[in-house]
């Protein structure tokens, strides 16, 4: 792991203290398993937009959305509500959360994302949530892996590593994480309350819990200096512990610049801080190639620009997610 310790710069820590004049977007989704391991996973999400005019008073609450949801061992939705309720989600359930919820959900909340609504974020993310979900097990359980590929199972672990090949920078062909193919090699680091302990108001109330828990945060700031709008924006999944430390095995951070009028991306790099393996962190070299779209158009934009090898799976979601600056600078022009 000697490369990839000199190519990730480590956990940013907590969050920084809230700018004058600026919104905070944050999001949560916590994963825990009432029925033991490999059992339905409940999916608890939240996302706070405020906004802060004076960062030493409390801050104005913009939007709070949220979404419970019952996921499968494989990932099939089998329970989902929304906080304001959204009838049109029960289309979404009996989907698989991965493959078939994002295709769908652009239909069932069209109106959400157009407005870039917190709850829209959320019910994306639900499908990146999934996806690694299980990873919170390889802190509790040795062999973890066992109950969704036997080690016996040679076949089945061909044909993981023959789907996985090409699907992002880190499983390239021939690279670590294909041959590792059963993932018990990730690297993973300690990580800090995402709260500033001088702002606590500066993160929405996370939900409590006990053993085994994954989670998947994001918070994106943005404040305007000039003709400029300036953003900053961080990522994290981490998983609870037994010896009560939180252990993240993803985490990006992201700095950007668009133009205040346009919103034309006019500067942005990636900052890979926790990853798995050693050639994720080389998807952050690819970045530069959305400067000069618009951030209105990454949702569709980023999945053709960094697609397969030339991006991260978790990158890109965090990268998508800037799709939604344009609205979130909108309520500092309001003011």
């Amino acid at each position: 792991m000697s490369d990839l310790l000199a190519r990730t710069l480590g956990p940013s820590g907590h969050a920084p203290l809230r700018r004058p004049a600026s919104v905070r977007r944050t999001s949560s989704i916590d994963v825990l398993w009432p029925g033991g391991y490999g059992s339905a996973g409940h999916f608890h999400g939240i996302a706070r937009d405020i906004y802060s005019d004076d960062p030493d008073s409390a801050p104005l609450t913009l939007a709070l959305q949220r979404f419970e949801a019952v996921v499968s061992r494989e990932r099939e939705i089998t329970r989902l509500g929304t906080v304001p309720a959204r009838p049109a989600t029960a289309s979404l359930v009996g989907l698989n959360a991965g493959s078939q919820l994002r295709k769908a959900l652009e239909i069932a909340l069209a109106e959400d994302l157009a407005n870039s609504a917190p709850l829209y974020l959320l019910l994306d993310d639900l499908a990146g949530a999934s996806l690694v979900a299980n990873w919170a097990w390889s802190r509790w359980e040795d062999g973890w892996l066992s109950q969704f590929i036997p080690s016996s199972d040679a076949l089945a672990l061909e044909q993981r590593r023959s789907r996985m090949t090409g699907v992002c920078t880190g499983f390239a062909e021939g690279s670590s994480a294909i041959l590792d193919i059963r993932g018990e090699l990730h690297d993973a680091r300690s990580v800090p309350a995402l709260a500033h302990p001088d702002d606590p108001a500066g993160w929405h109330k996370l939900p409590a819990s006990n053993g085994v828990n994954m989670r998947r945060a994001r918070r994106i700031d943005v404040w305007r200096e000039d003709d400029r709008l300036q953003i900053e924006a961080m990522f994290q999944d981490s998983a609870s512990s037994p010896g009560g430390e939180r252990m993240a095995v993803h985490e990006y951070g992201l700095q950007a610049t668009a133009d205040a009028h346009s919103g034309e991306i006019l500067s942005l790099v990636a900052q890979p801080r926790v990853l798995p393996y050693q050639e994720c962190p080389a998807a952050a070299d690819n970045v530069a190639r959305l400067i000069g779209l618009p951030l209105a158009g990454l949702r569709q934009q980023v999945l053709v620009t960094l697609r397969r090898e030339l991006g991260c799976t978790h990158l890109n979601d965090a990268l998508r997610a800037l799709a939604e600056v344009p609205a979130l600078a909108a309520y500092i022009e309001s003011r």
